[in-house]
């Protein structure tokens, strides 16, 4: 497909790509926005683009998770700043309900639950803790991918369960 062909087939879609953006967005200029965003990556990966599938479902796709992404950039960039000299920035979530000796104290009672799992489901969480990523985590216990991601979810679990009840 010739660069001309796609970019005549994707301008076949803005009406109804201009309909969908109302569906996500909250004012016009955020529609527009998310229409430009969502036209821009479907040509700059106009490469992966199947010849003689659904452009509407793929451009529709695009658009829903480039509404995601730049959501949960938002959602991430509300930070609070701290006014003191030193300014440290921090992310606490709007959570001032807890005075820092209540967090120490959860936190270790938090550690002392997941020290008490069964070593199957404690190893996984912990690494996953630790930042490693699940095909880390499996390469280095030599587990499938799978049983990586359900023994980190029944620790989850497992650790939901006891606070719920402490």
């Amino acid at each position: 497909m010739t660069a001309l062909q796609f970019h005549t087939l994707v301008s076949s879609q803005i009406a109804a790509l201009e309909n969908m953006t109302m569906r996500f967005a909250s004012n016009k200029e955020d529609a527009n926005d998310l229409l430009q965003d969502t036209i821009l990556k479907a040509l700059k990966n106009k490469e992966k683009y199947k010849p003689n599938t659904n452009i509407k479902a793929w451009l529709f796709t695009i658009m829903r998770n480039t509404y995601i992404n730049g959501y949960n950039r938002a959602i991430r960039s509300k930070i609070d700043h701290d006014t003191t000299e030193q300014q440290y920035y921090l992310n606490t979530a709007n959570r001032k309900d807890l005075s820092p000796t209540e967090s120490i104290t959860n936190f270790n009672e938090i550690k002392e639950i997941v020290n008490k799992l069964e070593e199957v489901y404690k190893i996984p969480f912990q690494m996953m803790y630790e930042g490693f990523k699940y095909k880390e985590i499996a390469d280095k216990l030599s587990l499938p991918i799978g049983t990586v991601k359900s023994r980190i979810f029944f620790a989850r679990q497992k650790l939901a369960d006891f606070l719920k009840r402490a």
